[in-house]
């Protein structure tokens, strides 16, 4: 059997709260996180940067039929693509695979509002819904086919005509668009890779469903390892985040440098009995053990913050107590299909700096870290499904 080839990162794109550079990131990792908690009281939502559409997207008709994080999906995809040189190359482009993982588009929020009001009066609840939903939905458009669009404006936008594939299920869509990439690259069957992911939360048929779930934050910012239990909860943030991935010969070939290397992603969705996530990532973790060397690997956690699920995440960090944590949400929010490439692409961002950002935690979770850093083990735990493991290393 052939050895596997070998993964680089060569090209990031990502748009947040913190801003629309991989170095405005990094330069906002370093301050106290900030989160909006009265535009969509009680919840608490980390809005994404304004940016000026027309740098990725030139054309205004192209901008206008998209919905908005269809329009950061894009934005991401083409900071991606000039980050690793390839903007603007038909050749290459022709012959890039493409995986977007999304959610559907956007709802008639007066609409929902109008339909959970009636159900409270209605006589028979089954009766009224299936009216409404006859009555006042768009026939037209099924919604969840919404997510090939992103991949469809990506593609006309930007040039990207190799293959296509769309994911859609939270969390662990974000996983599979990075690790069926990764996967492929590393089989041979693709040589040059866009994958990535895009959620907008400023939107209250977002927030509806979660909050219905009781899945949100109230009233106050807390940060991630501090709201488990009566706290417990997400921050929902808006998160574009998309990589160039590519063979190593092929890089090589072209004269691409590395951001970093993608050596290897576990992933899995386990029935979530009482410590079943635990024990999982313990035993994601034994397949990159050996890989890992402690004095310079750090963990960058994916956490939502969510009471059970982060608390069984943080049961399986405290059996790996050299190495320092920090937990991305208490930045960016927690964006469900972008949380995972967005940590990679942060992840690769501390590689590069050799160092990782300070710690932001009141609880003792995270603590600093002086090592040069080299190795970086991105956890992703899905708030009902999935859980993952990423590790992502220096080249060189």
């Amino acid at each position: 059997m052939a050895d596997p080839r070998e993964v680089w990162i060569t090209g990031i794109g990502l748009l947040s709260c913190l801003g629309e550079t991989l170095d405005a990131h990094w330069q906002q990792l370093h301050q106290p996180s900030t989160a909006d908690t009265t535009s969509f009281a009680p919840y608490v939502v980390h809005p994404a940067v304004k940016v000026d559409f027309d740098k990725q997207i030139p054309k205004k008709g192209d901008q206008r039929q998209m919905e908005t994080w269809q329009r950061m999906g894009v934005y991401a995809a083409g900071l991606a693509l000039d980050s690793a040189g390839l903007k603007g190359n038909a050749e290459l482009l022709s012959e890039m695979d493409m995986i977007v993982a999304a959610g559907a588009g956007e709802r008639d929020t007066n609409v929902d509002l109008s339909i959970l009001d009636g159900l409270r009066h209605a006589e028979s609840r089954e009766a009224y819904l299936n009216q409404r939903l006859l009555n006042d939905l768009r026939p037209t458009l099924f919604l969840a086919q919404l997510a090939n669009l992103m991949a469809g404006n990506i593609s006309i936008v930007h040039g990207v005509t190799g293959s296509s594939r769309t994911f859609m299920g939270e969390e662990a869509a974000g996983v599979d668009s990075v690790r069926v990439a990764r996967a492929r690259i590393a089989a041979g069957q693709s040589r040059l890779s866009l994958a990535g992911a895009a959620n907008y939360a400023e939107r209250w048929d977002i927030l509806l469903p979660y909050a219905l779930g009781r899945t949100l934050t109230h009233d106050q910012h807390r940060r991630v390892w501090e709201r488990p239990g009566a706290a417990g909860g997400m921050e929902l943030g808006s998160t574009a985040a998309f990589l160039v991935l590519e063979e190593k010969q092929h890089a090589l070939d072209r004269g691409a440098k590395p951001i970093a290397r993608l050596a290897s992603i576990e992933s899995d969705q386990v029935r979530r009995t009482s410590g079943a996530i635990t024990e999982r990532l313990e035993r994601m973790w034994s397949g990159i053990a050996a890989k890992v060397k402690p004095d310079n690997a750090a963990i960058l956690s994916g956490a939502s913050g969510i009471a059970g699920v982060t608390e069984e995440e943080r049961a399986f960090l405290a059996r790996h107590p050299g190495l320092a944590v920090r937990a991305t949400g208490t930045h960016l929010g927690h964006a469900p299909e972008t949380q995972f490439p967005a940590n990679i692409a942060l992840a690769a961002a501390a590689i590069q700096h050799g160092r990782l950002y300070p710690a932001c935690d009141g609880s003792g979770m995270e603590r600093p870290m002086d090592a040069r850093l080299r190795q970086v083990v991105v956890t992703g735990v899905g708030h009902r499904r999935g859980e993952s493991l990423a590790l992502v290393e220096a080249v060189g």
